[in-house]
């Protein structure tokens, strides 16, 4: 770091208490390739630890930290300067003259209220201490801004605009057939898929993992049955479905076939419990071939008529020795 800053002192040539410098450090796990810069915080008599602050991060990224005493390599050293200047100030603008009024009308649709006839105010033309009611909209050359019913929007003495958000009656979400929650849903659910094979991706040491993409993710509901699946690899797909439904009935104590590993029979649990993870690779229990892992782990939801399990679920691919 001090060699990085001497040439920046150099190069830059200016007063030291103009200049901010920040140190950084691009460190990752080993045998992963996910790097993250941890930036260098300032504490009052306390050296910064930057190998606990890339574990908080990495925990708070990813949910999790590698086991045993895995290595931590440092991808490359860096050091930003910034320079402080106080000449720029922002401007304030003139106060709101009388009572502001619209520079028009427009039909705009509202889910609260429909297609209604709504005023519209030039942004220009407002001044400090301005107060719009909604349902509104503000005009300017680049942008709109919609003002929702219930919703006050206030001009600033720098000429931002404030919006107070009032209290709404929302539609609750219901079993009803509606075609809208159906499409923001299933995108949703769709999205959870591919982020976990993103950070599957992301923190994996395995080569068939990170760069060869054998693996997929997938969402069960409680039933076992597919809930999303993301586009990853097909061929697991078939099997994810039997192997979750396999597991569910098997922990409630719901199958008659038992299996023998090592000559001790496996014990029949008494359900899921949180923060359990199943893990699988046997043929009876949907297994389709004995390198494919399955890991199963069920998130518990509480509504109104108690715990209800949703199962995510990520199958991979990797050599077993």
């Amino acid at each position: 770091f001090n060699n990085l800053k001497s040439k920046i002192s150099e190069e830059l040539s200016i007063n030291s208490d103009k200049v901010e410098i920040e140190e950084y450090l691009n460190l990752r796990f080993e045998g992963t390739d996910t790097a993250m810069m941890i930036k260098k915080m300032k504490l009052n008599n306390e050296n910064f630890d930057f190998v606990e602050a890339f574990k908080n991060k990495y925990k708070r990224e990813f949910g999790f930290l590698l086991s045993g005493e895995r290595a931590i390599l440092i991808d490359d050293i860096r050091v930003r300067a910034i320079f402080k200047s106080n000449t720029l100030k922002r401007l304030e603008i003139k106060a709101n003259a009388g009572i502001t009024t619209p520079s028009g009308y427009s039909i705009t649709y509202f889910e609260q209220t429909g297609r209604i006839k709504t005023p519209f105010f030039m942004l220009s033309e407002l001044g400090y201490g301005a107060k719009i009611e909604g349902p509104a909209l503000i005009l300017e050359k680049t942008f709109t801004i919609v003002v929702e019913p219930n919703c006050t929007a206030l001009i600033t003495k720098e000429g931002d605009i404030e919006l107070l958000i009032g209290e709404q009656e929302k539609n609750k979400v219901g079993i009803e057939l509606n075609s809208i929650q159906l499409s923001v849903f299933s995108h949703r659910f769709m999205s959870i898929a591919e982020q976990m094979g993103r950070t599957l991706q992301r923190t994996s040491i395995s080569t068939n993992i990170k760069e060869r993409l054998d693996f997929s993710c997938a969402l069960f509901g409680p039933d076992g049955g597919l809930v999303a699946n993301a586009p990853h690899l097909p061929i697991h797909l078939g099997a994810m479905q039997e192997a979750v439904r396999w597991q569910i009935n098997h922990l409630n104590g719901l199958n008659t076939q038992i299996f023998q590993i090592d000559n001790v029979e496996a014990p029949i649990g008494s359900g899921w419990y949180e923060g359990e993870v199943v893990l699988s690779n046997h043929p009876v229990a949907g297994g389709s071939h004995l390198p494919d892992m399955t890991v199963i782990t069920p998130v518990f939801a509480t509504d109104s008529n108690g715990k209800k399990n949703c199962f995510f679920l990520q199958n991979l691919h990797s050599k077993i020795k």
